[in-house]
């Protein structure tokens, strides 16, 4: 396994844990404002009624055919989420990094931490 140049070369591949469970399949990609890089990626999960979480991308690695994460499935699965068709607000972005144990810290004039490309 090694390190993605361009995580978002990865969309719509599984996703696993750090086990190899998988997860769901790989929707979008999530940067930090600040660095402009990959922070957390929104994961396509559920059979039936499909919704969107987000797992941070630090330590994450592709293989053939999936992008392996370091957060447990169980974890991610209970991370926030939102529609399909949703976007990540700002008033859930601090739940997103508290959920992992993540330190939220805006901008310094306020501004949200994350964008999706």
């Amino acid at each position: 396994m090694f390190e993605a140049e361009d995580v978002r070369d990865w969309l719509g591949h599984d996703v696993v844990d750090a086990e190899g469970a998988k997860v769901g399949s790989l929707e979008s990609v999530y940067y930090d404002t600040a660095t402009q890089e990959p922070a957390f990626a929104s994961v396509k999960v559920g059979v039936v009624s499909k919704k969107l979480v987000f797992v941070p991308l630090a330590g994450a690695l592709v293989a053939p055919g999936h992008l392996k994460v370091m957060a447990d499935k169980k974890l991610v699965k209970e991370a926030p989420s939102i529609d399909t068709d949703g976007e990540l607000t700002a008033d859930l972005e601090p739940a997103v990094f508290e959920h992992y144990g993540l330190a939220y810290v805006p901008g310094a004039t306020g501004e949200r931490r994350l964008g999706r490309r």
